[in-house]
């Protein structure tokens, strides 16, 4: 086997905090965004429904404030993503600017889908979470470093304890998280192997 893809071992950015348990993927990229052929365009509709009325007027959301515009790292509660498993959720978080997300706790696809695209999902109890939203809400311009081989946070002039899946944090930090990037890089050796194989034709 060649070399690994990228390696993600820590993130730094600013934050964007966004409240509340049980935050399904309806809610982050609503189903009728779902029929694009490309993933392209679907940052603009993050969490769309709750950014916007059905007029299109602006409404009440951490995504539409000027001042977390930029931001990279989300910090998120209880059961983020839950719901049916589109990876067009993580897909549209990626481009709307997020590298990592920080929460209480993933729906477990959820976080599958996020470790494709190489973003870190890290865990922390309930007032760790707290604390990071309102200390991202009361300095939107200041970063935030995500260390997902060491498994803290630091914020200021705070470093908190996080959790990270043993096997997210061996793929991120070893560079293993996008397969199709492996499968590429050691092309020749999964060709040798398919013609190995009784059963696969060329």
């Amino acid at each position: 086997m060649s070399g690994p893809a990228d390696t993600v071992e820590h993130v730094s950015g600013t934050g964007v905090p966004v409240r509340g348990n049980d935050i399904d993927t309806d809610q982050i990229i609503p189903a009728r965004f779902l029929k694009v052929v490309t993933f392209d365009g679907l940052g603009e509709f993050a969490f769309f429904d709750q950014r916007f009325t059905d007029d299109d007027e602006p409404k009440d959301h951490p995504f539409n404030e000027e001042r977390y515009q930029g931001a990279s790292v989300l910090a998120v509660n209880a059961n983020f993503g839950c719901g049916s498993s589109r990876e067009h959720a993580p897909q549209a978080l990626q481009r709307w600017g997020i590298d990592a997300i920080v929460g209480e706790s993933f729906a477990e696809i959820f976080a599958g889908n996020c470790l494709a695209l190489g973003i870190p999902t890290v865990v922390a109890d309930h007032e760790t979470v707290t604390e990071l939203q309102d200390w991202i809400a009361d300095h939107p311009d200041a970063d935030i470093d995500v260390d997902v081989a060491a498994e803290t946070v630091t914020y200021g002039d705070t470093t908190v304890d996080v959790e990270v899946d043993d096997a997210q944090r061996k793929a991120l930090v070893d560079g293993v998280w996008d397969t199709t990037a492996l499968m590429k890089s050691n092309e020749e050796t999964v060709r040798e192997t398919a013609a190995a194989l009784p059963y696969v034709d060329e």
